[in-house]
């Protein structure tokens, strides 16, 4: 209850057109997977589905997740344009999904909860929260009279969907639909080999799935503030092309 009226406060003291952004993030058991100067300890455990090497040192993917979006954070809390119009959503799915950051002023989310990877890959269930937090903010902004962006969905996963299948489904015809009819940019980003790069397609039908580069989470987060920071300079409605150079800094089709 304290955060819907926070929410609502937000936007009757702050009449600016917001941007909202839904970062949906995997955090499944696999994102603890470790790149880089690492040694195996000869154990396995079974996680996400699948057998995996235990190893010592390296980084792990969830660690650089996390650098990635408090430099996001920090890139937006910089931009005196930005931090009046941007409001950011994050909602991680592994066994199930959870909202562990709703929409409000950025300057209320100072610490960001911490990201433990865990379980499975329960996607469908985490696109389809995303997109009804994303459409119960719209309604917000509806009923208070702000002005608004086309919404953001940005989807980062390191596997294939193992959730309830016709959740999947749904958040795929959902999301396809919302693309479709021009009331959602989605940008979907693989992380690693095994990222289902199939299934991240039929979330956005008008442009291709992207894969990071290896562990460049911060550089694809400082992309995305440059990306979030020219919308909020722009009106809402007009069209904004993408940094399509920039994005051979961190991603690759």
């Amino acid at each position: 209850m304290e955060n819907n009226l926070l929410r609502i406060e937000d936007l009757v003291n702050n009449p600016t057109p917001r941007v909202p952004v839904c970062l949906c993030l995997d955090i499944s058991g696999s994102m603890g997977a470790v790149e880089g100067d690492c040694e195996e300890t000869g154990e396995t455990v079974f996680e996400d589905g699948e057998t995996w090497n235990i190893v010592t040192g390296g980084t792990s993917r969830i660690s650089e997740l996390e650098a990635g979006v408090e430099a996001f954070y920090e890139e937006i809390r910089a931009d005196e344009m930005t931090v009046y119009s941007a409001e950011i959503c994050i909602v991680t799915f592994g066994d199930k999904a959870i909202c562990i950051e709703d929409f409000a002023n950025i300057e209320r989310q100072q610490e960001l909860p911490k990201l433990c990877p865990a379980g499975d890959t329960a996607m469908g269930e985490g696109v389809n929260l995303a997109l009804d937090l994303l459409e119960r903010r719209k309604q917000e902004y509806q009923d208070k009279g702000v002005d608004y962006y086309q919404p953001w969905l940005v989807l980062m996963t390191d596997g294939k969907p193992n959730g309830d299948e016709e959740e999947l489904a749904r958040a795929i015809r959902r999301t396809a639909d919302m693309v479709n009819n021009k009331k959602l940019t989605v940008f979907p980003i693989g992380i690693g080999s095994e990222a289902d790069m199939d299934v991240l397609g039929q979330f956005s039908p008008k442009r291709e799935p992207l894969k990071l580069k290896g562990l460049k989470f911060r550089e694809f987060f400082v992309w995305l503030s440059q990306s979030l920071s020219r919308t909020s300079m722009s009106m809402p409605g007009e069209v904004i092309k993408l940094d399509t150079e920039g994005i051979k800094g961190w991603g690759e089709l």
